[in-house]
């Protein structure tokens, strides 16, 4: 199984502007769906959100790209910081 965790944080940490903040966490339903939760800093949601979705949806699509060579199923969704 690859790890969809460390390709999410490695993009978003390099996307923000406080890396220290960043926290991606995984978890398996039972489904079998592997959930990519992205939680950053409230003045960086903006920047992984990107204009109408686009950077988050790219961050999404590679995710989907590398589990469709595994034959998995990933979600990726984002979380402002409370």
């Amino acid at each position: 199984m690859a790890d969809y965790r460390e390709l999410v944080d490695f993009i978003v940490r390099r996307l923000v502007t406080d890396p220290d903040k960043v926290q991606v966490t995984a978890e398996n339903d039972d489904r079998g769906v592997i959930s990519i939760m992205i939680r950053v800093a409230p003045e960086d949601v903006g920047r992984v959100i990107g204009k109408r979705g686009a950077t988050i949806n790219a961050i999404r699509l590679l995710a989907k790209a590398g589990a469709v060579k595994e034959n998995e199923r990933v979600d990726v969704d984002i979380r402002e910081e409370e």
